[in-house]
């Protein structure tokens, strides 16, 4: 299995969800967050005494696949969240050595389905 972790623009978040689900990705974390250097876009970013930094807000899509789906999955990220622009964000890829449903025990891929 493969965790996904996506970082996209603020407004090209619902377009990269539905490319997901139009490819039948169903789970999946989204939390906004600010993203510092090459993440921000240049358009939009402000400086922040907080950061001490230019930064943008935008949005982590987190999910995890079988190995066999991940480029599907990145396929259907950048067809939701490509601009042509700088601070169109940027893909993770990173390998899941476990997991475990916690209401059941249950471990492995059969977790991922609904």
């Amino acid at each position: 299995m493969k965790e996904i972790k996506a970082y996209v623009r603020e407004e090209r978040v619902d377009n990269v969800v539905q490319a997901l689900e139009e490819a039948d990705f169903c789970c999946m974390t989204i939390v906004n967050v600010s993203g510092l250097g090459g993440f921000s876009d240049p358009e939009k970013a402000k400086y922040s005494f907080k950061f001490v930094e230019k930064y943008s807000k935008v949005i982590k899509i987190e999910l995890v696949c079988n190995d066999e789906q991940v480029d599907e999955a990145v396929d259907a990220i950048i067809k939701g969240g490509r601009t042509q622009k700088s601070g169109d964000g940027i893909i993770f890829v990173s390998p899941i050595d476990r997991s475990v449903k916690i209401k059941t025990g249950e471990e492995g891929v059969s977790i991922l389905q609904q």
